[in-house]
């Protein structure tokens, strides 16, 4: 490429770059600088204080119960969107063609195109403990001695919403993860099944190793999406009973719109940053080693 064209490119892409600029970093950096600060919204002054709201950060009891929230959000979500995502995509590509998986390719689908609050008041109904449609039909199967009141119990309500939230996104994981596979020549598969291989050596043969790319993009995501995990719980628990489906998200919001430490709430907004960088970070060099080795 000539030097004109270089340029031109650069003149091209200029508005775009200086978008993400303007509305990405630059907020990152102002949010940084801020988190070394105590200040509020109805006051003009801000008082450094340096690495103390960190320090606070650190020792905050409801920085540890968001955390652990957060990682078993990320931990269920790994495993049921993606890994029994992909087993549901293999089995739609091999037992399911024309209009009948064209058709359940929609049903899957269908949960994420509805509106978080949306699905958020439904699944509250779900789990209501004397209307609710789970504990109904516990009481049905004979197992209401498990019916309770799902989202009031401390050692429940987080597990809920975390069940609700792969309801939501399964099915789309599914459909993106079923692109994939079809992707994969049916030649591979023809020449292993002479070889005598079957379904279960086919998937971890060509399947998997195959659609790695996907898996890896689609787990990042997932991760990065539990991390930033707010409107479920805002809109079922907001944070309760007795604060045990706190989340990084809420920590921030609460902190910043409901306490007015906003200081500290920038805080916790840049550890967040911290720590969903960290895991990107660490998932694509696993990801570029798997690819090497490949």
């Amino acid at each position: 490429m000539t030097t004109s064209s270089r340029r031109r490119a650069l003149l091209w892409i200029a508005p775009a770059l200086l978008l993400v600029l303007v509305l990405l970093y630059l907020p990152l950096i102002q949010n940084i600088r801020l988190s070394f600060f105590n200040w509020s919204i109805f006051d003009q002054q801000m008082h450094f204080v340096g690495l103390e709201n960190y320090r606070k950060a650190f020792s905050d009891p409801f920085l540890g119960t968001a955390l652990r929230n957060n990682i078993a959000y990320a931990a269920v979500s790994l495993i049921v969107q993606v890994g029994f995502g992909l087993v549901l995509a293999a089995l739609l590509d091999r037992f399911a063609a024309g209009r009948l998986q064209a058709f359940l390719r929609s049903v899957y689908f269908l949960p994420a195109t509805i509106s978080m609050t949306v699905t958020g008041v439904l699944f509250t109904f779900v789990y209501d403990p004397e209307v609710g449609f789970l504990n109904a039909a516990l009481d049905a199967v004979g197992l209401e001695s498990i019916s309770r009141a799902w989202l009031a119990e401390p050692s429940t309500a987080m597990w809920a919403i975390i069940a609700m939230s792969q309801w939501q996104w399964t099915g789309y994981i599914t459909a993106l993860l079923l692109v994939a596979i079809q992707r994969i020549p049916d030649d591979l598969y023809e020449a292993t099944a002479l070889d005598g291989a079957g379904p279960m050596r086919q998937f971890f043969s060509i399947t998997v190793p195959l659609t790695r790319e996907m898996i890896a993009i689609l787990s990042l995501v997932t991760v990065s999406n539990a991390l930033l995990l707010f409107n479920e719980v805002i809109v079922m628990t907001n944070g309760g009973p007795n604060n045990s489906t706190q989340v990084l998200g809420t920590i921030v919001y609460q902190n910043a719109f409901v306490n007015d430490r906003m200081g500290y709430a920038a805080t916790m907004a840049t550890l967040v940053l911290a720590v969903t960088m960290g895991l990107g970070i660490v998932q694509m060099i696993w990801t570029r080693r798997k690819r090497v080795a490949l």
